[in-house]
């Protein structure tokens, strides 16, 4: 995921801006985050950001991906 990319992202619940958590980058693009989450602070939820993909299903969706 590009990092400008967190600009224009919003929370799929509230439609309020995501805070931007890096874990890993790409050490061939500084822009490019692989591993993290986009935070919603109003709702207490990570969206997680796997191989460079952010998923941004809400909440109840993931809960039932991982049943």
């Amino acid at each position: 995921m590009q990092r400008d990319l967190v600009e224009i992202l919003v929370c799929p619940v509230t439609k309020e801006p995501l805070d931007l958590v890096i874990d890993a980058l790409d050490p061939e693009d500084e822009n490019e985050i692989l591993q993290g989450h986009l935070y919603s602070k109003s709702i207490d939820f990570k969206y997680p950001i796997e191989d460079g993909i952010p998923n941004l299903l809400p909440p109840e969706m993931q809960q039932a991906e991982n049943l």
